[in-house]
């Protein structure tokens, strides 16, 4: 199945060593897309994350992923920023035994799932958004990262 159509943009606002390129970036959302979307995914710094997750959210700790869904932006295009803590990536993939790039595309995927309007708040949506990431990341030989 044909991804729809997004522009993407990815911005690298951390120093963080072994980031994904621009290229893994846009197929992690062009597998998680399912409308249109103009998207920015950038990959920041810890006090970047938690600067935003304050302002926005009004939590006081350092997200691994945050996800700012603007509606649609334009006739049937959505708009959103995905953005994503270098630091808290690594430390995860370090602890959970996982490789580093595998963790990156699923915390894009995530994100993106967000963007359009999945949740994992409580459990019916949690299995139904756990599902949907389990499948895109399949696609690219990453094991279901909720299984142990």
């Amino acid at each position: 199945m044909a991804s729809p159509e997004f522009s993407l943009s990815v911005q690298f606002a951390s120093e963080a060593g072994a980031l994904p390129t621009r290229a893994q970036i846009r197929r992690w959302v062009a597998a998680a897309l399912e409308h249109a979307a103009e998207i920015t995914v950038r990959i920041v710094g810890a006090d970047e994350a938690k600067a935003l997750n304050q302002d926005y959210r009004h939590k006081d700790y350092v997200p691994n992923v945050l996800t700012f869904e603007y509606g649609e932006i334009s006739p049937g295009v959505m708009g959103g920023d995905v953005v994503i803590c270098a630091e808290v990536v690594e430390r995860e993939a370090r602890e959970q035994g996982k490789p580093l790039q595998n963790h990156y595309a699923h915390m894009t995927v995530h994100g993106v799932l967000h963007l359009q309007g999945y949740d994992h708040h409580d459990p019916h949506d949690a299995d139904i958004m756990e599902s949907r990431e389990a499948v895109i990341l399949k696609r690219f030989r990453i094991p279901n990262p909720y299984s142990s």
